[in-house]
């Protein structure tokens, strides 16, 4: 560790010469790339996403799906203007997640080819653009199931323990944070778009499977490791411009009976996982709203800088989502004046303000 010698004038005031240790120490107790203040002896050394397109990074790129967005508009905003297969128009939570906690600047899927072992000790995602807790969800469009994602987890333990060792792997798994992100898909697109479940579920018996369809993911990761986990809730679906055009009728009316079975899924997410909590020794399973954050912004956009809230900026902004928002489709002229990138997404912008906000009151709960 380097040894800093801090030299001052002789004619100093002892009170000035207080005040610029104070100074000097304050700027050194913060060389950090870390934007989150962990309690003592608290480390966060790798971040896993499983789920769905708000953080997958580029999976969906490398499987054989028409839900891609490895194309303009798509990444305008990311580095040199790339599209990855983030469906952002720059980095996703993913991204700003290891930025938030210093890992690292972008967090790889775990499908890239570039991927290198050196990536492994600090974290990849898993996730998958469509998927949902739902079978049918992911099935219907052909990504990855939290089946395929929970395989895929268990292929990468095995190669991080090549890279680092068993017990350095243990550390790892047992202090990594790991964040689903799942039950959006399975509402707006499975259930109330293709409709097929309707067929054999009401509202409250189809939030009954998907709650026990996450219970059980959560259950499993656990046993391969996982210990400080956060569930994301679903998010307002009734307010998303697909959905509002999809269901709102001739006016895209807000669509409340989404919002409602939204709503009731993450009650009964947040009891179930508030039990696992309690139910799995040394776990941190921790329910993570994003309901309500989400939807304050989308019903007060000025209060946070934006405009435009019921409209993505691809295009119409009404319909248009990852094939449907492409080179030939313009997108608006500023972004940042949007809360949405796509009818579906958010822009950077918002899910930068989301983190910002929901992550500090959570952290303590998942990490200590």
């Amino acid at each position: 560790m380097a040894v800093y010698m801090l030299k001052v004038p002789s004619t100093y005031s002892s009170t000035k010469l207080i005040l610029l240790r104070f100074i000097f120490l304050l700027v050194l107790s913060n060389r950090t790339n870390s934007l989150v203040k962990l309690a003592p002896n608290v480390t966060v050394p790798a971040f896993i996403a499983f789920g769905d397109s708000i953080m997958d990074t580029g999976n969906n790129n490398h499987i054989k799906t028409i839900v891609k967005c490895n194309f303009p508009p798509y990444g305008q905003d990311f580095q040199g203007g790339v599209p990855t297969g983030r469906f952002c128009n720059g980095k996703n939570p993913s991204d700003l997640i290891v930025e938030y906690f210093g890992i690292k600047e972008l967090l790889p899927a775990y499908l890239d080819p570039n991927l290198k072992p050196s990536d492994l000790p600090t974290g990849v995602s898993f996730a998958s653009g469509a998927s949902g807790y739902d079978p049918l969800t992911s099935k219907i469009v052909s990504v990855l199931s939290m089946s395929d994602q929970l395989e895929m987890f268990k292929e990468y333990i095995v190669k991080l323990k090549g890279v680092v060792g068993e017990k350095r792997k243990n550390f790892i798994l047992a202090n990594t944070l790991f964040v689903v992100v799942a039950g959006s898909d399975d509402l707006a697109n499975t259930y109330f778009t293709i409709r097929t479940p309707q067929l054999h579920y009401d509202v409250p018996a189809y939030t009954d499977l998907m709650v026990n369809e996450a219970s059980k993911f959560v259950k499993e990761i656990y046993q391969l490791g996982a210990r400080r986990i956060g569930v994301f809730s679903a998010a307002p679906i009734g307010y998303l411009p697909s959905q509002r055009t999809l269901g709102g009728g001739l006016y895209r009316n807000i669509n409340e009976k989404y919002n409602e079975a939204a709503k009731l899924f993450n009650s009964k997410l947040s009891n179930q996982m508030d039990y696992l909590h309690s139910n799995l020794p040394n776990s941190r399973v921790v329910y993570t709203d994003i309901y309500t954050p989400l939807l304050d912004i989308i019903l007060k956009p000025q209060k946070y800088g934006y405009k435009v809230a019921d409209k993505g900026c691809c295009g119409t902004g009404k319909l248009e989502v990852s094939v449907l928002c492409n080179p030939l489709v313009p997108a608006c002229d500023n972004n940042k004046e949007y809360v949405f990138w796509d009818s579906y997404h958010p822009t950077e912008s918002v899910y930068r303000t989301l983190v910002a906000e929901v992550l500090p009151k959570y952290v303590d709960r998942l990490t200590r």
